[in-house]
């Protein structure tokens, strides 16, 4: 069977536990806590140098990377995966490619920052976030959901069009991170809303739920990370994100 290793605090990681979820792949859940500093363990490293999840074994192969791992589960799970999810179309693929190859520096970037500022920075830096620091992390954060909503969605029921696709799931998860930290990121946005709840109700509200669950308990991962060994270790990684 199919091995995951996955932290659902990580979003790359719930777009690949919702995908394997709902399309009905076998695979066994290998919890990495990256609060406790899990990565960093001997064990982890024989499976992945990188340190980082997800992670799939699958036999003797091993693959990081969230979207290489989610095209992979598609094109292996083919006969039983719909193909809206990643079409065969060259088009319609395209479209999907082009919204995971942007979003890596846009709404995943700017998405994790507000989350780390909001979540971890006092944390981690022992200090309060400067107002300039956060107010320009919200607005880098706003102008990818202008863009999300203007050039990726516009008036469509989803991404591609009428079905759910693999770029929608990866654009929910990053859009709930910074929401776990209070900031209501759909206010205003009647157009993100509809398009939120369209994508609860195909997934299935209680798997979206279920997936999303350990992320609105922010404080304890705080908790988590103060009481982390490695934390002196992820000081200088931190530093560099909230420069």
């Amino acid at each position: 069977m199919m091995e995951l290793y996955l932290d659902l605090h990580s979003q790359p990681c719930r777009s690949v536990f919702l995908f394997a979820k709902v399309v009905g792949i076998p695979f066994e859940f290998k919890d990495v806590n990256l609060a406790a500093g899990q990565q960093y363990s001997e064990e982890f490293g024989k499976i992945s140098i990188m340190r980082k999840v997800p992670v799939m074994k699958d036999g003797s192969f091993i693959l990081t990377e969230s979207v290489a791992i989610l095209k992979y589960m598609v094109q292996k799970y083919s006969s039983s995966v719909a193909d809206h999810w990643y079409p065969a179309d060259l088009q319609q693929r395209a479209r999907v490619n082009e919204y995971l190859s942007w979003q890596h520096t846009n709404l995943r970037a700017h998405g994790s920052k507000v989350f780390l500022l909001r979540a971890l920075f006092p944390v981690i830096m022992d200090s309060e976030v400067p107002k300039e620091k956060m107010d320009a992390a919200v607005e880098d954060l706003n102008q990818s959901l202008n863009m999300l909503e203007e050039k990726f969605l516009q008036n469509k029921p989803f991404i591609l069009g009428n079905k759910i696709s693999l770029a929608d799931l990866v654009a929910i998860v990053e859009i709930m991170q910074p929401i776990a930290t209070g900031l209501d990121v759909f206010e205003g946005r009647p157009k993100l809303i509809a398009w939120r709840d369209r994508l609860k109700k195909e997934l299935g509200e209680k798997l979206f739920d279920e997936a999303h669950e350990v992320i609105k308990k922010v404080n304890s991962l705080a908790e988590k990370m103060q009481g982390n060994s490695n934390l002196e270790m992820l000081k200088p990684k931190f530093r560099k994100i909230f420069s």
